[in-house]
């Protein structure tokens, strides 16, 4: 996370986009930086027949669509606002003069890329084999690891955000949670999982 002060300095705004807002789509070209200053919001893909693929969640204090920004590059994937959410923005040529005048911010971005790729590099070869059970537990343990919750803290994704980001079914999600409850590996309280 980015200091919000600095950045308001430098030009930056925020803007509230209501719940299923698209923030960016697939194809825009980079304009901004954004950071998450309450709600959430998935990037996203579709493929041929319309079946989401989560890229990623992102939450309070998070950025999101920083590698395209950098490269010049379009967006690769869509930005939607999962809940009503609040996002500072700042021009992306602002956002260079911050860093190029605060090098040790420098650090903060690689420090979030870099995770990002972990998560990438952690789920990728998950994603490909066929146990739903592993690709399941990967992905909440990633999360539960990464945003330091403690254990009464529930996994804050749905069924269907968890089929969409291990390209699963929402079904086979269903069905292999209440086996993973079974074996104790998580709990289900209030239709909430816990690690």
């Amino acid at each position: 996370m980015l200091d919000t002060d600095i950045l308001i300095k430098n030009g930056g705004f925020s803007k509230e986009f209501e719940k299923n807002q698209i923030i960016f789509s697939q194809g825009d070209s980079p304009k901004y930086f954004y950071q998450i200053i309450t709600g959430r919001v998935k990037m996203n893909n579709y493929n041929q027949e319309g079946r989401e693929f989560i890229q990623g969640v992102f939450s309070c204090g998070e950025s999101f669509g920083e590698p395209p920004l950098f490269i010049d590059h379009n967006y690769p994937a869509n930005a939607i606002a999962i809940d009503p959410t609040t996002i500072l923005m700042i021009d992306k040529l602002d956002l260079f003069e911050i860093l190029k005048s605060n090098p040790s911010l420098c650090f903060d971005v690689f420090k979030t890329l870099s995770n990002k790729l972990l998560y990438k590099s952690t789920m990728a070869p998950v994603i490909s084999c066929n146990d739903s059970q592993r690709r399941i537990m990967t992905l909440l343990e990633f999360i539960k690891e990464n945003e330091m919750t403690n254990d009464k803290s529930p996994i804050d994704l749905t069924r269907q955000q968890i089929a969409d980001l291990t390209g699963l079914r929402v079904e086979t999600v269903i069905r292999t949670i209440k086996d993973m409850e079974a074996q104790k590996q998580v709990q289900i309280k209030k239709g909430k999982v816990f690690l």
